[in-house]
């Protein structure tokens, strides 16, 4: 028999489109409203108090519709949290890598100031030093979705001769990315007038130091 989210399984058979026996009909809508819910459940309640059945509440759905796409909170949260690594943001190209990495800044103060991202990420952190596998996604979303971006900076400065070629990509990529993350994850403060692009030229400088 075929299982399905809502009258999935049924609008399939009455356009024609069979799906296989014992299958789930799992529709897209229903998936991406689950995951919407996750993340304000997150920013609401804390990975620790969060629950399928507040998820599937909030996302409008039943828990066998969150059950039927994962296993667990935690597999839930983990493979959120890991697609976040392939949704890299394009990488800058102005002109200039003062340019370049002043776009970065703003792109990603932006994303950083967004309120659920800046509840969840900290509750995140918080779990990772008790959860192996969530540090290991976590780790994994952090570090690769800024990774190619900046990597990709630093190639085009390179290429522009700004950089020496050779430059010491590891400690670039921890010059680029620690101090806004530090600025707007850890201290958590409201970032002065001027502060990004002072920061991309203060970064620019060192860059071009090592």
């Amino acid at each position: 028999m075929t299982t399905s989210d809502g009258d999935a399984g049924r609008s399939a058979r009455q356009q024609g489109k069979r799906a296989p026996a014992g299958a789930a009909v799992l529709r897209e809508d229903v998936t991406e409203a689950i995951r919407t819910a996750v993340f304000e459940e997150l920013a609401a309640v804390g990975y620790a108090r969060m629950s399928i059945e507040g998820i599937a509440r909030r996302a409008g759905v039943g828990k066998t519709a969150v059950y039927r796409r994962w296993r667990s909170k935690l597999h839930l949260v983990l493979d959120l949290v890991s697609a976040l690594a392939v949704q890299g943001l394009p990488t800058p190209d102005t002109g200039s890598l003062e340019g370049d990495l002043r776009l970065l800044y703003e792109v990603t103060s932006r994303a950083l100031r967004h309120p659920v991202a800046s509840q969840v990420i900290p509750d995140l952190q918080a779990e990772a030093a008790r959860n192996p596998e969530i540090e290991a996604a976590l780790q994994k979303a952090l570090r690769e979705g800024q990774h190619g971006v900046a990597s990709g900076i630093v190639a085009q400065a390179v290429a522009r001769g700004e950089l020496r070629a050779g430059v010491a990509e590891e400690l670039a990529l921890d010059l680029m990315s620690g101090p806004l993350y530090w600025r707007a994850v850890v201290v958590r403060g409201e970032l002065p007038k001027g502060y990004l692009g002072a920061l991309a030229t203060a970064t620019a400088a060192a860059l071009k130091a090592l």
